[in-house]
């Protein structure tokens, strides 16, 4: 079964031609709701993620300056939202569904004590580190979960394997100095951030790359993240934002391309019977249906592998 969960139901409130495609989780959900005829997966609301839960990732000074609306002028741009207090709602509450995907995998919260497989219609916030927001990420969603997994002894090592097409410069920098949580990245050498950070593997890639060579290169990618097992869960962001339409991912991927990215990683979770999470990370093509596809597409194809899972 695969333990699905939406976080749509609030919108930030933003400017006429804003570049953020807030009716991609809508037409997602849409989407999953009708995967749910026909494959094993549940669909749940989010709740929003505690205070207690923010503070083990981000520093008290920031997370006041979010909850109660101080954030700077100049850090409302860093992070391209302005303040509000849907804002603030809509960014705890996608916190708090990857938090509850990573508790329903590691068996307290699939309705019968077995780990399952879980996944979130948003997330993947991984640009936000300990004291600020970037890049459309005001909170780091997994990093929220994966702390709160080890703070409740749900799980002590953990993979994060980051498909987006940014750097996840924030995941980077919140687990570079902790052995107990693996951090990969495959993204555009050249693209957003500007300033990489180091992951525990890093995959840079040209503009341009295409189906052929992602893929060639994220195979044997994937063989060195499993050279440091054991791990007890996995975190996978997938992303949309790869793909040749996106209007930031200067990459070369089609659809077809992009599922098969999702079946290699998620296979190969499956083959080490590890918990996954896949969160969905960046997708800014301007057919925003075509986002929503190819998100619906990776939940299917983590829907038929938590099937196999169990």
């Amino acid at each position: 079964m695969l333990h699905t969960f939406y976080s749509d139901g609030v919108d930030i409130p933003l400017p006429p031609k804003h570049p953020f495609p807030h009716s991609k989780y809508r037409l997602l959900r849409e989407r999953v709701e009708r995967l749910a005829e026909r494959l094993p997966l549940v669909l749940a609301p989010a709740r929003e993620a505690t205070e207690e839960e923010l503070l083990r990732v981000h520093t008290a000074g920031y997370v006041a300056e979010v909850l109660e609306g101080r954030l700077s002028e100049e850090h409302q741009r860093a992070i391209g939202f302005p303040w509000s207090p849907d804002f603030v709602r809509r960014s705890r509450r996608s916190t708090g569904a990857t938090v509850m995907a990573a508790h329903a995998v590691m068996g307290d919260g699939s309705g019968n004590g077995q780990r399952a497989w879980g996944a979130h219609l948003a997330g993947g916030t991984h640009h936000a580190s300990a004291d600020r927001g970037q890049g459309f990420c005001v909170f780091n969603d997994v990093a929220v979960a994966i702390r709160s997994l080890q703070a409740t002894g749900l799980t002590r090592r953990a993979v994060v394997l980051d498909c987006d097409v940014h750097q996840g410069n924030g995941t980077a920098l919140l687990f570079g100095d902790d052995p107990d949580v693996f951090t990969f990245s495959i993204h555009g050498a050249k693209n957003f951030p500007l300033r990489k950070e180091q992951s525990d593997l890093d995959v840079p890639l040209e503009d341009g790359t295409g189906d052929a060579e992602y893929l060639a290169k994220l195979a044997p990618a994937l063989k060195r993240v499993w050279n440091e097992e054991p791990f007890d869960v996995a975190f996978y962001i997938s992303g949309a934002d790869p793909f040749a339409q996106d209007r930031y991912g200067r990459m070369g991927l089609s659809r077809e391309g992009l599922r098969e990215r999702d079946e290699l990683v998620l296979s190969q979770c499956r083959e080490r019977g590890l918990p996954t999470v896949t969160v969905m990370g960046g997708g800014y093509a301007r057919d925003v249906e075509a986002v929503a596809d190819i998100y619906a597409a990776t939940i299917e194809v983590a829907a038929q592998y938590a099937a196999k899972a169990e």
